[in-house]
């Protein structure tokens, strides 16, 4: 997309004729039953059957001699795909992330937990002037997040990001997502290239592989969020507002057409071209009868405009219903993990759930002007993140520093309010990248990540990917892997 906000706002999106369900038929691909999943708050038994899976995929990989052909034709669907990046294919990763039923459950018990405790902060820090000072948020944003919510659920759609040993089934978080939870396309489109491949033709049957429905799960979340509302119409234009140079255009032209099949009107809106005048948002093509937001509200306060003002008005005064309210903002900051540590938790938490932040997320520091930085000297043992940060834009672990580098980076932690937190190790599992320009043999040790998608507090999905730094981010040579789960036992 342009990023020039009058065109973008001016040129509709492009539309498919292909939907994402017929998509999955064409790869021969069910999708995963997210709601009758078992959840178990353990493993059935360990390793996860994951690593099994992936190990009897890579290996029928490599017997096909790195399958050269099928990575040809993926990379080809790709490249004709709508999930592009800077106008290329996303670098992806051959081996998937492959799941059993069994693991599914464990993964939506680890998700729906968080969830959960996410609910319960949120609830806090509307009722306790004390908890929403500790997070510091400028006036106007903080009066944002107090504005009635017209649904249930306070975080509608989420992403928390884990690292998980299939070994030992343990994990730790890295952060969580609840604005802009970006990597549901790329996702869906890198998985149903997988599913089409030599490789996973042979390593299962087509009637045993699935995908996970993660567009469709948050589609439907939306809808859920908008019947909810006093006022809803029944066809209402629903605008999904961003900066147009961050959004992934790609993946809102599939949310519109996903829509559309759903008799709903959808369109992007660049957050320069709204108004709000007499208790009425518009943008360049008229009213507006609910907002998606997806713009994050560190780069609305970084890139001020008229029509942010116009925004924030909007949602402040409550008129005009906005799913992802400005209510999910304290668990999006990196913030929330310090409170979470903080004993102020254990008045809002149960027992079970104080233990389970205590063993799975990473203890956090907030770097004031006088924070003692000796206690971060094992550099191996630390990342550095910004405070308000987005995108893993400013993210440093110390093991990719010199020690020269990781003091300099601690100095800038204290001087700009950041935080410091403890390293989470990264489980490796073999990969390949999916561009058959790597040839047969570029086979390596990917440290993996797995983001698990939230919709209206149930699990809806995995977000895959891996890298070979100690951080694993946009800006940092990751690389996407596809997703598949095996119906068995």
């Amino acid at each position: 997309m342009t990023s020039d906000a009058s065109s973008a706002a001016a040129v509709p999106f492009a539309a498919s004729s292909v939907s994402p369900s017929q998509k999955d038929a064409r790869a021969g691909v069910r999708h995963v039953p997210c709601a009758v999943l078992a959840r178990v708050d353990e493993p059935a038994a360990l390793p996860l059957d994951a690593v099994r899976l992936e190990h009897a995929y890579a290996d029928r990989a490599r017997a096909l001699g790195g399958d050269l052909a099928s990575r040809e034709r993926a990379h080809a669907y790709l490249a004709g795909s709508r999930s592009l990046y800077h106008g290329d294919v996303m670098p992806w990763a051959f081996v998937p992330k492959v799941f059993s039923h069994r693991d599914a459950g464990y993964l939506a018990w680890i998700a729906e937990t968080m969830g959960t405790i996410m609910e319960k902060l949120t609830a806090r820090y509307v009722a306790d002037p004390g908890l929403r000072a500790r997070f510091g948020f400028d006036e106007d944003v903080e009066r944002a997040t107090l504005v009635p919510i017209p649904y249930e659920v306070q975080i509608p759609i989420a992403r928390v990001d884990i690292f998980l040993n299939e070994e030992t089934g343990d994990f730790m978080f890295c952060e969580l997502n609840t604005d802009g939870s970006a990597g549901m396309l790329n996702t869906a489109e890198i998985s149903r290239a997988a599913a089409m491949t030599e490789t996973a033709r042979t390593f299962a049957p087509a009637s045993e592989l699935e995908v996970f429905d993660v567009m469709g799960a948050c589609a439907d979340a939306l809808l859920g969020c908008y019947a909810e509302m006093p006022g809803a119409v029944e066809s209402p234009v629903i605008a999904v507002v961003d900066y147009a140079e961050s959004i992934s255009g790609d993946e809102i032209d599939e949310f519109i057409e996903l829509m559309a099949e759903r008799g709903i009107a959808m369109r992007f809106t660049d957050i320069r071209d709204l108004t709000y005048e007499a208790g009425v948002l518009a943008d360049a093509q008229g009213p507006i009868d609910c907002v998606w937001r997806r713009v994050v509200i560190s780069e609305m306060l970084e890139k001020p405009c008229p029509g942010a003002d116009a925004f924030m008005r909007a949602a402040q005064e409550g008129r005009v219903p906005v799913i992802g309210s400005f209510r999910t903002w304290p668990c999006a900051t990196k913030t929330v993990f310090a409170i979470l540590h903080d004993p102020v938790a254990e008045t809002f938490l149960t027992p079970e759930e104080v233990a389970y932040v205590k063993r799975h997320v990473p203890a956090t520091y907030l770097m004031e002007p006088d924070a003692d930085l000796a206690r971060f000297a094992e550099k191996d043992r630390w990342i550095a993140k910004p405070r308000e940060g987005y995108n893993s834009v400013g993210v440093v672990a110390g093991a990719d520093c010199t020690e020269q580098e990781w003091t300099r980076v601690l100095d800038e932690m204290r001087a700009t309010g950041g935080i410091v937190q403890a390293y989470a190790p990264q489980y490796q599992t073999e990969n390949i990248p999916g561009d058959p320009a790597a040839g047969a043999d570029a086979w390596g040790a990917y440290a993996n990540m797995e983001g698990l998608f939230l919709f209206n507090g149930t699990f809806g999905g995995v977000f895959t990917r891996c890298g070979l730094g100690a951080t694993i981010g946009e800006f940092a040579g990751r690389l996407m892997m596809p997703c598949l789960v095996v119906r068995e036992g």
